[in-house]
Parts: structure tokens; C-alpha cells; sequence
């Protein structure tokens, strides 16, 4: 293999492996912030118990988050050097503006709540986590922004001295169209993760009627979170289609394997075939629904690979502008049918919930657990999909992935460090899937003997 695939094997390995536990700590964050505000409010010692357990899970998967996270920059100045001396003068404000002021509010107060325990006021404490939680999407908000300047790059020039891109605009760059569309999607896309983790961790105890109670009112709150995301983050996902077919045309094309322009155009929910548009042996289409979900217009006209891939090379020169088909056609699928499983997971288990019930049906609590890799496989999928669909582009329009690989760096360099990273990232994994079990196994704290009225010390209780 070459250095560029290697190195992009390698870039691909370690972002996928640090996405999984993003989502969960952005939606995480603002359920255990919101259970902590309804103990505040309702003096309910229930919902005390359920800010320190979920706290605490949260606390460890934030843990793993900060580390794979950290590691995951470095690979601008190992394997992408050239990348990153081209836009590193744009690409570095948002990240700057990540690590300086929103990582540093999320982990300053997260270490308050942490240890403000018994020592700060109720109300003060209370907004701690409210501002770690803020600190972890705004987070979210400056990295994607980073990433969807490569996606629509905006704001900038070229130095025709240095042939660098130089930012012009910080604010074209923070308002780019493509932020503002992928921000609300990978909130609620966290949501939805939350939302289907609490249920899974609740499931787990009720299916062994431990603090039914407790976890009723638990599970309850995962399911509505869940499908109340759920349907915001298709919706969102939605308006992300419209405008990927205005700005990545070829990207909405290779999501479908479209190859030539068709207006209508229908929408493959599976094909048998080669998918390369010479040899489809079956497939499951619903007429008009591509040229609706990209245009809102059910006869409009969707672009096919072989069109844009024409017009590219007029634009751009010669080359193959096409990304991996299957991996698009595939991912994208994934995305949205994982993601569909958890909305039914919460519909079913609603209805099974209503009016205080509590399923007596193990096949749902067996269902809820295995559906906690639902969102994770689903939050997977779409970046892959995002990513994979921009190829061969680093930066679209503007820089080449082939161009971005650091020059001088030997495939035998990449490949050691790709397998010793890999395998720390499995060590890791392990390590932090058991301390999540082991949480989860041994439940909440007990209920406390006396609910502190406002101002009073909040008994400790051990992360």
C-alpha cells in the first residue's frame, strides 16, 4: 500500500474510533445536566441518583473522548504536513477558538462539578454543568465549522506568493451555510445517543426489577429524548441533503449511485448489483423520492456521477473525481436505517410504557440493550459517508487528498504507527467498555436519607 492510503487508513481509523464516544457526550452532558436541574426543582432524591449514575458514565466516556481527541490532531503534522501548511492559516482559527475557549469552559467547570460536591451551593453547582455542557457543543460547534470549510470552503484566499490558503473572513467561516446545516443534525444525533444509552442501561435493571421505579422514570425519559431526536435529526439530516446537492453534487449522486442525470429520480433502498450502472441484477426503489429529498421537488432533476464527473474535469482538469461508490451507496443506507431502528426502539417502547407500566416481555429489554450500537453504528455510517464522499478532495475544489500526505514520510513509518495506535485504541476500548459495565452493573447510589433544601451541602457521593 501507498503512504497516501496508509495514511488515510490511519486518518480514518483514529477519527471513527474518537467519533463514537462524541455524540454521547454531547447529548449526555445535557440529560445529566436536566435530571440535575429537576432534583434542584422537584427535591426528588430519584432524580439526584440518576445524576450521579449517568454522571458518572458520563464522566468516563468523556475521559476516553479527551484522549483519542488529542491524538487525533497530531495527525495534521504527521501524515498530512502538506495539508496542513496549505490552510493551516484558515483551518486553525475554529480549532484555536475549540481548544482556547470552549474545551477550556468545558473542562474547567466539568472539574467543578466534579468536585464541588458538599462544597458548593446547589444553584451554583447546578451551573457548572450547564456551562460544561454548553462548552462540550460549542466544542462540537468551532470543529465542525473547521470541517465544513473543507466540505464548502469559505472566507479565504490564495497567497499567489506562497499558494497557501489565507483567511480573509473568521465569521464567513463560523457562518458558513454548510455549519449551520450539519450543527443541528449532530446535535440531535446526540441526542439520540443519549437518549437510547439511558434506555439500554435501564432495560439492563429492569429486566432484573431492580429500582423499578427509578429506572421507569428513567427509561421513559430515554425513549421520548430518543424519538423526539430521532425526528429532529431526519429532518435535519433532510435540509444537510439539500444542500450537499447544491454544493457536492457528486456526493448526493454516489449516495444513490446515480450515473446519469434522471429528473425524476428515484430512490435505491437496495440493489443487487455492481453498483458502477452496468450490471444491476435487482433493486427496491421508491419513485420520486431522490428528486424530493434533494430538490423538494418530486419531478426535479437529481445529477448523475457521470455528468459531474464531466463538468469536474472541465472545472478542474483531467482526473477521477469520483469517490468509492459502494462505501457512499452503503454508508448512507446504514446511517438512516440504524438511525430508524432506534426511533422504532423508542415508539415500541413508549407505547409498551404507557401509564406507568413497566414491560413484563424480556424480547424488549433483549432489544433495548443490543439497541445501544444502533446510534453508534448510525452516527458511524454518516461520517464515513460525509468524509469518504467528499474524495478525492481534502479541502473540495481546492486541494487534492493525493496533494495533502506529508512528503518524505515512508509507508513503513505509517504502517508502525497505524498498528501500534490501533492497538492502543483496542486497549483503550476495552478498558473503558468495562468500566461502563461495571457502572451500570452496580446501579445507582442509594437513595439518600434526607433531600438537602437549597443552600444545603450535597451528601459526596465517590465517581
Amino acid at each position: 500500500m501507498s503512504v497516501l492510503d496508509l495514511a488515510r487508513w490511519q486518518f480514518g481509523i483514529t477519527t471513527v474510533y474518537h467519533f463514537i464516544f462524541v455524540p454521547l457526550t454531547l447529548g449526555l452532558s445535557l440529560m445529566v445536566a436536566g435530571l440535575q436541574t429537576a432534583w434542584l426543582i422537584k427535591k426528588n432524591p430519584d432524580y439526584l441518583r440518576l445524576t450521579k449514575f449517568f454522571g458518572a458514565l458520563f464522566l468516563i466516556n468523556f475521559a476516553v473522548g479527551v484522549v483519542t481527541g488529542i491524538v487525533q490532531e497530531f495527525q495534521f503534522g504527521m501524515n498530512w504536513s502538506a495539508y496542513s501548511r496549505f490552510v493551516g492559516d484558515v483551518f486553525g482559527a475554529p480549532l484555536a477558538m475549540e481548544g482556547l475557549l470552549a474545551f477550556f469552559a468545558e473542562s474547567t467547570f466539568l472539574g467543578l462539578w466534579i468536585f464541588g460536591w458538599g462544597r458548593l451551593s446547589p444553584r451554583v453547582h447546578l451551573a457548572t454543568i450547564w456551562i460544561a455542557a454548553i462548552g462540550s457543543n460549542l466544542s462540537a460547534y468551532f470543529i465542525l465549522a473547521a470541517n465544513s470549510w473543507m466540505q464548502h470552503p469559505v472566507g479565504y484566499r490564495i497567497n499567489p506568493v506562497t499558494h497557501r490558503a489565507q483567511l480573509t473572513s473568521i465569521m464567513a467561516v463560523l457562518t458558513n451555510s454548510t455549519v449551520v446545516a450539519a450543527l443541528p443534525h449532530v446535535f440531535f444525533a446526540g441526542l439520540v445517543t443519549a437518549g437510547v444509552f439511558i434506555v439500554a442501561a435501564s432495560a439492563w435493571h429492569l429486566a432484573r426489577r431492580r429500582d423499578t421505579e427509578l429506572f421507569r422514570r428513567a427509561i421513559r425519559l430515554g425513549l421520548v429524548v430518543t424519538l423526539v431526536a430521532g425526528i429532529a435529526t431526519a429532518v435535519t439530516g433532510d435540509l444537510q441533503a439539500r444542500l450537499m446537492d447544491s454544493q457536492q453534487p457528486m456526493k448526493m449522486a454516489a449516495a444513490e449511485a446515480l450515473y446519469n442525470t434522471s429528473s425524476p429520480a428515484s430512490f435505491s433502498l437496495f440493489t443487487v448489483g455492481s453498483l458502477n450502472g452496468n450490471e444491476q441484477l435487482w433493486s427496491v426503489r421508491v419513485p420520486y423520492l431522490l428528486s424530493l429529498i434533494a430538490t423538494l421537488d418530486a419531478r426535479g432533476t437529481v445529477q448523475g456521477i457521470n455528468n459531474v464527473q464531466r463538468a469536474y474535469a472541465k472545472k478542474y482538469g483531467p482526473g477521477d473525481y469520483k469517490p468509492y461508490i459502494p462505501v457512499t451507496y452503503w454508508s448512507f443506507r446504514l446511517m438512516i436505517g440504524f438511525g430508524t431502528l432506534a426511533a422504532l426502539l423508542a415508539l415500541a417502547g413508549l407505547w409498551l410504557t404507557r401509564r406507568r407500566r413497566i414491560p413484563r416481555s424480556r424480547w424488549f429489554y433483549r432489544a433495548a440493550i443490543a439497541a445501544v450500537v444502533a446510534p453508534y453504528l448510525a452516527n458511524t455510517m454518516g461520517w464515513i459517508f460525509t468524509e469518504m464522499g467528499r474524495q478525492p478532495w481534502t479541502v473540495f475544489g481546492v486541494l487534492q487528498t493525493s496533494q495533502s500526505v506529508s512528503p518524505g514520510v515512508a509507508a513503513g513509518t505509517v504502517l508502525t504507527s497505524m498498528v501500534v495506535f490501533t492497538l492502543l485504541y483496542a486497549g483503550l476500548a476495552v478498558i473503558a467498555g468495562w468500566l461502563m459495565i461495571r457502572h451500570i452493573r452496580s446501579g445507582p447510589p442509594p437513595a439518600q436519607s434526607a433531600t438537602p433544601g437549597a443552600g444545603e451541602p450535597v451528601p459526596a457521593f465517590t465517581y
